[in-house]
């Protein structure tokens, strides 16, 4: 019992301390004088997915990148099974209006890139490069259309202080005590709940028999994306499937992109057979799902919701057993 605890306390420790920290991050940039813009796209982004990076780093250090590839790909399949499933059951997410096809695209670009490089056998410091390299340039296209957009708000007398309200943890009052008590908290925190963490999923993984890579790839993964399934769930009871759907593009991709690309800088990341014939296409076809909601005006109703959720439910037994 008590590493199931262990697990679960790694957990909620990860999630506050990346909640801290993208708080803190936030509002020393805002501070420093950072536009929110640029907070929004870089702060924000990297700081939600602190945990999934932390996990990874410290699964390869210890010798377990099973569990490191596991929780990205695995996470991935989550993300968009089970974290736009659940919300469509409680309440249909109108996804007919969301314009988010060209990130759409850049997803299922970075999947294909990733499936590709994962045939290489490993991903090196060259596969982490050229990750890396895909997401300044995604982040640079990001940027362009988020100037664009602030241009046109500008027109219609949009200020600073606006946007400041739209970005994540900013409190533009914040003192600074509080500031760096968050900085703290995220600093200390990450690095205690990812070894807390890795070390009880791994000894969980040795007491049923179940290799690292499976645990990452279910136990884990659907622990790092219990941030993103109540953003979407609450999106969706709030009427705004564009947030749901956004939220879920954009986490995947960081998680091919950054995760990955900054784990491989650190130490090699070797891809057993089992995610090259089965993980990886299961990754792929969930995302390939998404587009009669992307493109062809369809909405994720209480049905689509059932099919997607019982689709993750089906991937997880074959996984574990």
């Amino acid at each position: 019992m008590m590493p199931w605890l262990m697990v679960a306390l790694g957990l909620v420790i990860l999630l506050l301390a990346g909640d801290a920290l993208v708080k803190g991050a936030v509002n020393l940039s805002l501070r420093l004088g950072i536009p929110a813009l640029i907070v929004s796209l870089t702060v924000v982004a990297f700081g939600t997915s602190a945990p999934e990076l932390l996990i990874s780093v410290n699964a390869v250090l210890n010798d377990k990148a099973g569990l490191a590839l596991g929780n990205v790909v695995g996470s991935n399949t989550a993300n968009v099974l089970l974290v736009l499933g659940i919300p469509a059951i409680l309440s249909v997410l109108h996804t007919s209006g969301c314009k988010c096809g060209k990130s759409y695209l850049q997803m299922l670009g970075a999947s294909v890139l990733f499936i590709a490089l994962a045939f290489r056998g490993s991903f090196d410091w060259i596969a982490g490069l050229i990750l890396l390299a895909a997401l300044m340039l995604m982040l640079g296209d990001a940027l362009r259309d988020a100037l664009s957009h602030r241009r046109d708000a500008a027109i219609k007398a949009l200020s600073e202080a606006d946007f400041i309200e739209d970005v994540e943890g900013a409190d533009p009052d914040m003192p600074w005590w509080q500031i760096v008590t968050f900085l703290l908290l995220g600093l200390v925190g990450l690095p205690l709940g990812a070894d807390i963490l890795v070390d009880n999923a791994s000894i969980l993984a040795m007491r049923y028999g179940i290799s690292e890579a499976a645990i990452g790839l279910t136990l884990v993964a659907l622990g790092t994306s219990l941030p993103e399934l109540a953003t979407t769930v609450m999106a969706a009871l709030r009427k705004q499937a564009d947030v749901a759907l956004g939220n879920v593009i954009g986490s995947n991709m960081f998680n091919l992109l950054a995760i990955i690309g900054i784990t491989a800088l650190i130490g090699e990341v070797p891809v057993n057979a089992e995610f090259l014939t089965f993980d990886l296409w299961v990754m792929l076809a969930a995302s390939l799902i998404l587009i009669p909601f992307v493109f062809l005006g369809r909405d994720i109703g209480r049905v689509w919701g059932v099919l997607l959720t019982s689709a993750y439910v089906g991937y997880v037994a074959i996984v574990l057993t």
